[in-house]
């Protein structure tokens, strides 16, 4: 055993009922992230069907999110977060949505804004 700091941590090779219950828990968090992907891809599709198709990308937002940019073919534009990049993608990727690099260039072109996005951006700058 080893000591640091008055703790003593196992340096021993990990019991096999340790590595059962991460097994089990690893096989938790999977199942949890694949109904989350689940759920965000229905509101893609949702989405994609509303707007004649979609195109996006999946940008991080921070340490504990990642945002779903989605453009509609009639340029209607919309966003889901998701808890991870990874479930991001994978949400993405159920619901069939072509991805971009980026959200610069073509994506961009491609929405249009209305009257409230316009008066909501000048609000905020006031």
């Amino acid at each position: 055993m080893l000591l640091t700091l008055g703790v003593e941590l196992w340096s021993g090779p990990i019991p096999a009922s340790s590595m059962r219950c991460m097994t089990a828990t690893t096989d938790a968090v999977d199942a949890r992230a694949e109904r989350r992907a689940k759920r965000i891809a229905k509101h893609i599709d949702s989405f994609a069907k509303q707007h004649g198709g979609a195109e996006g990308v999946v940008e991080y937002v921070g340490a504990a999110a990642t945002r779903i940019v989605m453009v509609g073919a009639d340029g209607a534009w919309g966003d889901q977060v998701a808890p991870s990049y990874a479930v991001g993608r994978r949400a993405a990727e159920l619901a069939g949505l072509t991805l971009q690099d980026s959200f610069e260039g073509e994506l961009g072109l491609k929405v249009k804004t209305s009257a409230y996005e316009w008066k909501r951006m000048a609000g905020i700058q006031i």
